[in-house]
């Protein structure tokens, strides 16, 4: 074996230190950045329909005063200042919209290839304790909810934002005294601000872990719609489904109510702040002029528009929070470790476990005892023994998809979790006994995951699976679209298939987890043919139920929870008449 070192950076994703609302938005705003320049465009654009909001308010004020004076001059100049306005405000705002809806696309975007890039290299104890549904929601619906804080939201925050500040700004140069009664209600809108945002947010999490748990219930009776029929269990799934979509419309009715009433309150606030304006411009403003005294209360009763569309963006801003909240926790998950620097250049295959124990993460049982075995190069060995015996967590440990923490593995040598993690596993052909396909052609599930394609290599494996034969009666031959988990197929041609997918990646190292289980008496004939030449020059470990299979390897290990009970050849089993002979005896009873 030649090894080499190799270079690598593990990119763990940022702890959130503090939850907060405002430190989850805080780091969902640095995705902007990278978009900064056409942000800033966007800026632009509604810092100019902004300033156009007082400037109807000024222009009002002189249409009035160019009435009360009885002159006409410059009369004419003023429906081309209105027209003026409203082209310079439409150009601003599609500049804004357009910039702005640029930025929040590509963040979404970026944000949602990152967790899915994420989800590929989290360990599989994290799978294991997260249902499908949950993880599947998070790239949908949380996603779409961070799509609203990132595009609605801002647009509506820096639109009408700016609009605000301009009005207050014009309603200070005219009158700063009487501006400051106006913003004298500023401390109770934002303390309903503070209070209505609290709640979206806790409203907004459970909101979409209700729609996590209608996924998950959806996904499995899409998935076992069988098992649903021939069981009975279509009111069973209704009233679970039922039960939990129940549970999210009334989370969706209380999350409208605290939106609702978000509205009419600061509507009402801001009522009461122009009544006691307008009280007050009738006793301060005496002395300016009529076209003085409409403008300012135009520009004054503009403000409320500005703030109840600012509020309505709060609630959008709270559900992407609470979204991007549970996203961040998902980036927050550590990656599978992959603390190796040796790659290996050549791989003879020789496996050896030296004393492993493993037990799975939150549990006390321990699921390998002292697990001691090698395994030369070339050689196949199989492993027996009944459901909870061990033998697929051997085989998961040793694959790395989970870490054991007693004991060493090595393979030429090599302790493997000093090996860089992908160069491992590229040394490695699996099948698993849970058969998985992807929706896409024969050829595409036959060179899954490999860069170098070759034809007639795929021909060639194919055929070693014995594939050829239901391939070539297929209209469209190695084309052909299998669909969904490889729905359009048996279960023989999908086990076949995955085993030509195996065969065709050509690693020195042959995993077989019940790769025959699927398959009728005569496909498994030739099966056997295929897998004794695919193991030429192979290291092979294969887990078998039917022992008719594995006769011809190398060494058999028994196990027995969690421990090698026996090893042997076959002969040399049957002939010590133990655990292995009980087992061979109960097949052959049974298939007589």
């Amino acid at each position: 074996m030649k090894r080499s070192k190799k270079n690598r950076k593990d990119n763990k994703p940022q702890e959130i230190k503090n939850s907060s609302g405002i430190n989850v938005y805080k780091r969902l705003l640095k995705y902007v950045i990278p978009y900064r320049k056409w942000f800033f465009v966007s800026f632009i654009g509604y810092f100019i329909a902004s300033v156009t909001q007082p400037l109807f308010a000024e222009m009002i004020k002189k249409i009035i005063d160019t009435l009360q004076s009885g002159g006409r001059e410059g009369a004419l100049m003023l429906p081309l200042m209105f027209s003026g306005l409203i082209i310079t405000r439409s150009i601003g705002v599609f500049i804004g919209s357009y910039f702005v809806a640029k930025v929040a696309t590509n963040i979404v975007h970026d944000l949602r290839c990152e967790i899915f890039d994420h989800y590929i290299h989290l360990p599989a104890k994290y799978f294991d304790s997260n249902n499908s549904g949950y993880l599947i929601s998070r790239l949908t619906n949380n996603v779409q909810q961070v799509t609203l804080a990132t595009t609605d939201a801002i647009r509506v925050i820096i639109r009408e934002g700016m609009t605000a500040v301009g009005l207050l700004g014009y309603l200070f140069y005219i009158n700063w005294q009487l501006s400051l009664v106006f913003l004298s209600v500023a401390p109770l809108i934002a303390i309903v601000v503070t209070i209505v945002s609290k709640r979206l947010r806790r409203l907004s999490k459970s909101l979409q872990e209700s729609v996590g748990d209608l996924t998950q219930i959806a996904s499995e009776v899409v998935v076992g719609h069988k098992i649903v029929k021939s069981y009975g269990g279509e009111e069973y799934e209704s009233k679970r489904f039922r039960k939990k979509s129940s549970f999210n419309r009334n989370q969706q009715m209380k999350l409208t109510v605290t939106t609702s009433l978000q509205k009419p309150i600061i509507q009402i606030i801001v009522a009461i702040a122009l009544s006691g304006l307008m009280y007050f411009a009738l006793i301060l403003m005496e002395k300016s002029s009529a076209g003085e005294f409409v403008a300012y209360l135009t520009a004054a009763f503009m403000l409320p528009r500005a703030i109840k569309f600012i509020s309505s963006a709060n609630a959008k801003i709270q559900k992407g929070v609470a979204a991007a909240e549970s996203l961040f926790e998902v980036m927050d998950e550590s990656i599978e470790k992959n603390k190796g620097l040796e790659v290996l250049e050549s791989c003879q295959g020789e496996i050896e476990f030296k004393n492993v124990s493993f037990a799975y993460e939150g549990t006390d049982r321990t699921v390998l005892k002292n697990i001691c075995f090698k395994i030369r190069s070339g050689q196949t060995i199989a492993l027996v023994g009944g459901s909870g015996s061990g033998k697929t967590t051997l085989v998961n440990i040793l694959m790395r998809f989970y870490r054991y923490e007693k004991g060493k593995i090595f393979i030429d040598g090599c302790d493997i979790n000093s090996i860089e993690i992908k160069n491992f596993r590229e040394k490695i052909a699996f099948v698993d006994q849970h058969i998985t396909l992807f929706d896409g052609s024969i050829k595409e599930n036959i060179v899954y995951g490999s860069q170098n394609i070759e034809s007639k290599q795929i021909e060639v494996a194919a055929r070693d699976a014995y594939a050829m034969e239901f391939i070539q009666k297929l209209d469209n031959g190695l084309d052909e679209q299998i669909g969904e988990h490889g729905v359009k197929l048996s279960g023989g041609q999908r086990q076949r298939l995955s085993l030509a997918r195996a065969i065709y990646k050509s690693a020195p190292i042959l995993i077989l987890d019940e790769a025959t289980s699927a398959l009728d008496l005569k496909s498994e004939r030739f099966i056997q043919g295929a897998l004794e030449k695919a193991r030429k020059n192979r290291t092979s470990i294969v887990i078998a139920h039917r022992l008719s299979t594995i006769e011809s390897a190398d060494v058999i290990f028994v196990m027995d929870k969690g421990e090698i009970v026996e090893r042997g050849s076959h002969k040399e089993l049957i002939h010590k008449a133990g655990a292995y002979k009980k087992i061979y005896d109960l097949q052959f009873q049974k298939n007589n």
